[in-house]
């Protein structure tokens, strides 16, 4: 598969390949899909917002088989240390002697459950992992297996029993996800699948669809013009310029943007990246990095609505 992805029509085949995979067990998700895949070309991590039973874990357990890969799952509940996640040393009894037990970060793709459920100590569990892909168990600094990546849910946050996610973990996930509930189509569709069947389809034997590493390369490989890059960075540098917004993004948005842009022109087949490119990930790569002004906030406005009146806002490169 290596081989094959390194030219750019296998490529892309195998893209749609394994968009046709997953879109047919995640039924009516077809946005959600895409964008879980501009994040894994990207090289990112990614952080899904939506009510229980949307199917989040079958996503990731789906895109798992489809890139032939390794998959965990993470509950985090208020009482999951920080130890649960990455791993620790203890004594064997048996050895005489201390062994490294890993955790579940331990992974390719990783599904953090419910991230927000779990006190901010355990959140940042997944910091250095995320930013460096490693892990530093009794002094020893571990490598996570590559492709790594992290892909966490979490309810809406005025739910009950939920914790707001650092902003230094936030910044580390390079888009975020709504999932919402399908259409009345899809769910009636979804109502008349057999569950055991769909599961079987979901778990059966792994079928490496396309060669993630491969995929990345070719994704930092294509092209950005001065201009367009400017572009990117101008978006991320307004949200620090509105009275509407209490914080803006950082520096690591405008990397990100400019990072999903890249996939995204992969994905549709092009070999450089257009303002549309950039404006089409804008408020997936952004909306976690800022925060509202607390009188836009009272006034019922929402991050998105701030977010698509800076697009037009700020002048888009012509051609």
């Amino acid at each position: 598969m290596n081989d094959s992805t390194a030219n750019p029509a296998a490529l892309s085949d195998a893209l749609n390949a394994l968009k046709a995979h997953v879109n047919n067990v995640l039924i009516g998700q077809t946005q959600v899909v895409d964008q879980v895949l501009v994040a894994m070309l990207a090289g990112g991590h990614v952080l899904i917002e939506g009510v229980p039973g949307l199917g989040k874990t079958l996503l990731v357990e789906t895109m798992a088989n489809g890139i032939g890969s390794k998959f965990k799952r993470i509950q985090f509940t208020p009482d999951l240390m920080p130890a649960d996640v990455t791993g620790h040393v203890m004594f064997d009894m048996a050895q005489s002697k201390f062994v490294l037990k890993q955790g579940p970060v331990f992974t390719n793709l990783l599904l953090a459950d419910e991230i927000n459920r779990a006190p901010a100590k355990t959140q940042a569990a997944l910091l250095e992992v995320m930013q460096e892909n490693q892990v530093t168990l009794d002094g020893k600094s571990i490598k996570v297996d590559q492709p790594f990546m992290v892909l966490a849910t979490q309810n809406p946050i005025e739910q009950e029993g939920t914790y707001a996610l650092p902003e230094a973990e936030l910044d580390r996930f390079i888009i975020k996800i709504y999932i919402d509930y399908p259409s009345l189509e899809d769910e009636v569709k979804l109502a008349t699948h057999n569950a055991a069947q769909a599961k079987v389809k979901a778990t059966q034997a792994v079928k490496q669809l396309i060669d993630i590493p491969t995929a990345q390369a070719q994704c930092a490989a294509i092209e950005v013009d001065q201009r367009v890059a400017e572009y990117a960075v101008n978006l991320a540098r307004e949200t620090r310029n509105t009275t509407l917004l209490r914080h803006g993004a950082g520096p690591r948005a405008s990397i990100g943007l400019i990072r999903c842009s890249k996939a995204l022109a992969l994905i549709n087949g092009e070999n450089f990246v257009t303002p549309d490119d950039v404006k089409a990930m804008a408020l997936p790569v952004l909306r976690h990095r800022v925060i509202l002004a607390p009188e836009v906030e009272i006034d019922g406005l929402k991050v998105d609505d701030v977010l698509h009146s800076l697009l037009e806002k700020v002048a888009a490169p012509r051609s």
